[in-house]
Order: structure tokens, then sequence, then C-alpha cells
């Protein structure tokens, strides 16, 4: 049993909210362009990928609340999901040990 591929995610899903956080952040900031981020996965590990968006050349804040919430909830939900599964695992892993023992 290996939890690594769930601890990949529950980082690489951290540093999505902190770049959701960061363009909440500068929603009334003037001329903010928000960054957004792209998750990839490669058998057992979680990649993300941060970019600037495109500049629209608005002297307004181009930060989209209506994207940003949303990905606000898809983070809380994966990271609950892959709690529960690295919760799962050293529950059964426990078991195991304790029937060998």
């Amino acid at each position: 049993m290996n939890i690594s591929s769930n601890i990949s995610s529950i980082q690489s899903h951290q540093t999505m909210l902190n770049v959701n956080a960061n363009n909440v952040a500068n929603i009334n900031s003037d001329g903010f362009v928000p960054s957004s981020v792209r998750m990839t996965s490669n058998g057992n590990t979680v990649s993300i990928n941060s970019r600037m968006s495109d500049n629209n050349s608005s002297l307004k804040s181009q930060t989209d609340l209506t994207k940003e919430i949303p990905d606000q909830i898809v983070v809380q939900k994966a990271t609950a999901v892959n709690i529960s599964a690295i919760k799962t695992q050293n529950e059964m892993f426990g078991s195991l040990l304790d029937i060998k023992a």
C-alpha cells in the first residue's frame, strides 16, 4: 500500500488553493492579472503547473470569482477524498499487522 499519490495530490491541491487565495485577495487591486493552475497525473504523482492568465489590459482586477469559488470547493472535496483514502489505508495496514501478530 502506497499513500504517496494521495500525499502528492494533497500537496498539489494546496498549491492550487494558494494560487486561488492570492487571486481572491487581489480582487480589488487595479490591473491585477490572476494566475491559473493545471494539474497532471503521471503514475503515482500529481504535478501542478502555474501560469499567469491572459492579460486583457483591463485597468481593474481580472480575477473572476465565478471561477475562483468553485475551484475552492474542488480543492476542499479533493483533499477530503484523499484524507479518507489515507485513513482507510492506515486502518487496513493496522488490521494486517494485528492479524500477523
